[in-house]
């Protein structure tokens, strides 16, 4: 018993546990493609029912603020992985996971001033469903990026290899998940 709680505490974990803490992992990040595949499911099949309404509500969306956004999420997930990576020294995974969430943060202040630029659009009748999805869906990841950040800071504060292989790994689902909304809501 002793033993196992001086393993939990320094981070050591039997091959049962990190079985385990990977298949809660991978459950998680199962279980969060298939949420935003289900939301993205419903923007195209939306999409090709009104093509014509989508596309000129598209034209009121901000694809330059967008891409911007793009490049502060990416460059966040590559402070993840350096966050995670083997050799990584205990200050700069904890410098890695606060930058990583720091620019999580700048997501979110710059989804939200975006949000801002598009709200007025979203009253008008041939537009209510593109907006409603797009509020959904982008609402959505943007909830998880601020989410996530807090955890990333928390994880900073203690950044077990376990927790850093955890949250690191959810930050490159909520990359992937925007790298694969953006050429959808924004460009096509």
């Amino acid at each position: 018993m002793q033993r196992a709680m001086a393993a939990g505490a320094t981070g050591e974990m039997g091959s049962g546990e990190e079985e385990e803490d990977t298949l809660l992992l991978w459950i998680l990040v199962w279980s969060e493609l298939a949420a935003f595949g289900i939301l993205i499911g419903a923007f195209l099949v939306a999409s090709v029912i009104a093509p014509g309404d989508f596309a000129v509500a598209r034209l009121h969306l901000k694809p330059g603020i967008a891409a911007i956004n793009t490049l502060v999420l990416l460059t966040s997930g590559w402070q993840a992985a350096v966050a995670a990576g083997k050799g990584a020294r205990l200050a700069t995974r904890r410098r890695a996971l606060v930058l990583a969430a720091l620019l999580g943060f700048a997501f979110v202040a710059i989804k939200l001033y975006e949000y801002g630029t598009e709200i007025r659009f979203a009253g008008e009748a041939e537009f209510r469903s593109f907006f409603e999805l797009y509020f959904i869906l982008t609402g959505f990841h943007l909830v998880h990026v601020a989410f996530v950040g807090i955890v990333l800071i928390l994880v900073a504060w203690r950044p077990r290899p376990a927790n850093v292989e955890l949250v690191t790994t959810l930050w490159h689902v909520i990359d992937l998940v925007w790298i694969v909304m953006f050429p959808i809501l924004y460009l096509v």
